[in-house]
């Protein structure tokens, strides 16, 4: 990974160039959800740099210096992805984020509009009100005495009872490994950003320019759950969820081959 000093932090991301690459295709970009870093989409990477370029980054404090100077949230963290865009000069780009870096994603949309961010895609994102017994465990999980425990009801919820190597050792080894203070940091931004909005649908409704966004995701794994989404891509044409089949919250890991088509056929799609 390289390293830059952006907006007063340190942030890491990397680089994969295509064998070859079509004038004028916008970029991907890769980011990850809180308490995660780059290596959540390390199965996909080749796949998806064949024909674009991909830009993978790390949140502040998620890289490799995981100190924070003050608080951070949403606007913070598009405040850094934009940074970093504009240091590289990327005129288009496509951002793929998992989870709650939905809510930056949506930021960075808003803020760069479709000339330069044509369409968006989301990665197993809670699309609809935080339910009480989630909205418990954010809170637990911001508490120094009881955040371990609502952090392990969390990995429960994401894994699911599957036998998927790859995600018991992302949860085990790289999400675990994030201390007290980015989780609850990031449990206090998603709770806020629930209570904000809504929910993310509600977040999308209320982009000022409407582009094609992609929903990929496997839980929750109930009928209820996709028609609710389908409604609203029933009055919002623009939105299109997909249900890759997998059991637990990481797609990228679990079923790499699925995400990468899905995100291949909304790109071309777009040119």
């Amino acid at each position: 990974m390289r390293s830059t000093r952006l907006n007063g932090h340190t942030i890491d991301y990397d680089v994969t160039e295509p064998a070859a690459e079509t004038p004028g295709e916008p970029a991907l970009l890769l980011l990850s959800g809180w308490c995660q870093d780059h290596r959540l989409f390390a199965p996909v990477v080749p796949q998806l740099a064949a024909r674009r370029r991909v830009i993978r980054m790390d949140w502040r404090g998620h890289g490799e210096d995981r100190t924070v100077a003050g608080d951070f949230g949403v606007e913070e963290m598009a405040d850094d992805v934009i940074a970093l865009l504009d240091t590289m000069g990327v005129a288009r780009v496509v951002p793929v984020s998992t989870s709650h870096g939905g809510w930056a994603n949506l930021e960075v949309s808003d803020r760069l509009g479709t000339s330069r961010v044509p369409g968006t895609v989301v990665i197993d994102w809670l699309m609809l009100e935080a339910s009480p017994e989630f909205v418990a465990d954010l809170r637990a999980s911001q508490d120094e005495a009881t955040w371990r425990e609502g952090r392990q009801r969390l990995f429960d919820t994401w894994l699911a009872m599957a036998d998927c190597p790859p995600v018991a050792h992302h949860l085990s080894a790289e999400m675990a490994s994030f201390e007290y203070e980015m989780w609850a940091r990031s449990c206090r931004v998603i709770e806020r950003a629930y209570a904000g909005w809504g929910s993310p649908l509600e977040r999308m409704a209320a982009l000022k320019e409407t582009r094609p966004v992609a929903h990929l995701f496997s839980q929750p794994v109930d009928e209820a759950y996709l028609r609710a989404q389908q409604a609203f891509a029933d009055r919002h044409p623009w939105f299109e969820p997909h249900r890759l089949g997998g059991a637990t919250h990481f797609p990228t890991l679990e079923s790499p081959a699925a995400v990468v088509e899905r995100i291949a056929a909304f790109c071309a799609a777009l040119d």
